[in-house]
């Protein structure tokens, strides 16, 4: 383990791009998490999310993870790029020949996935306690650590999602067109759930009615890739107390179905990118 992660030390060590937007990676991620204290200019009215709750425990860890994990995108271009280059510039091929096996390619790029999914997750951790500590109304442990499990949300979302590029990166080898194939399989899940829910709400007229199957009813497309990853950490804006004024009520059932979804995908894109290395005649 410590050798493939040398070598991916040193192959990245050389890319300059990769250092650089790493780094601006992490220093954007970290400034991110204070935006709270920040005021906003809203139709002339002067917002602050620190005074709106943003930072009260136990919902600052569904903020964080909620706002860092928007940036998931800007570290994905890192590791496509990553992954892309090694195709283009043939240093698979020369890897291949000097004796690193498919399985050891896979285990490093893994390695890699994980090694930044582990920091962005501490810093995220970290800042989060430091913040809630420093602003929260109440610092009580049972509060403090009554929503923690955003954190493993966090995490998983973060692997599951790099996992999702590994594959297509190993699948597709350039990176526009990696970028390409995300977006029409963004569009593709759009366009499912919308005719799933089609389907089911085209007879329903009573808005309290449907408001109620949306609720209880188990949607299939729940569990697609992209839709299991986001369901992990919900939109925490009707936790603000702007919105809690305006009678809007926030109800939370952990994502199970979707959490087991995220581990079944990870695997099948993990398995998929090495199945395609092997079977590929490079």
């Amino acid at each position: 383990m410590i050798r493939l992660l040398k070598l991916e030390y040193y192959k990245n060590l050389n890319y300059r791009p990769f250092k650089i937007f790493s780094g601006l990676y992490f220093l954007i991620l970290s400034a991110l998490l204070f935006v709270g204290l920040i005021d906003f200019d809203f139709f002339g009215n002067t917002i602050n999310l620190k005074e709106e709750g943003i930072y009260n425990f136990p919902e600052i860890w569904n903020f964080t993870t909620y706002i860092v994990a928007l940036l998931k995108i800007f570290l994905g271009l890192i590791l496509v790029f990553s992954i892309c280059q090694e195709f283009t510039n043939r240093m698979f091929k020369q890897n291949l020949i000097d004796g690193l096996s498919r399985k050891e390619f896979i285990s490093s790029k893994l390695l890699t996935i994980l090694v930044f999914t582990m920091v962005s997750t501490a810093i995220v951790f970290g800042i989060t306690l430091f913040l809630g500590y420093q602003y929260s109304e109440k610092t009580d442990w049972d509060l403090v650590q009554k929503e923690v499990f955003f954190i493993g949300n966090y995490f998983v979302k973060l692997l599951t999602f790099f996992s999702f590029l590994l594959f297509i990166s190993v699948l597709l080898r350039k990176s526009v067109f990696v970028f390409l194939a995300f977006f029409v399989w963004w569009i593709a899940e759009s366009v499912l759930q919308g005719l799933e829910k089609f389907q089911v709400f085209h007879n329903v007229k009573d808005q309290k009615e449907i408001a109620k199957i949306a609720q209880e009813h188990f949607f299939f497309t729940d569990l697609l890739p992209l839709e299991s990853m986001s369901r992990l950490i919900p939109n925490p804006m009707m936790r603000l107390n702007m919105a809690k004024m305006l009678g809007m009520e926030y109800k939370f059932t952990y994502p199970t179905e979707n959490l087991v979804a995220c581990f079944v995908w990870m695997a099948i894109f993990i398995f998929g990118s090495y199945w395609i290395l092997k079977k590929r005649d490079w």
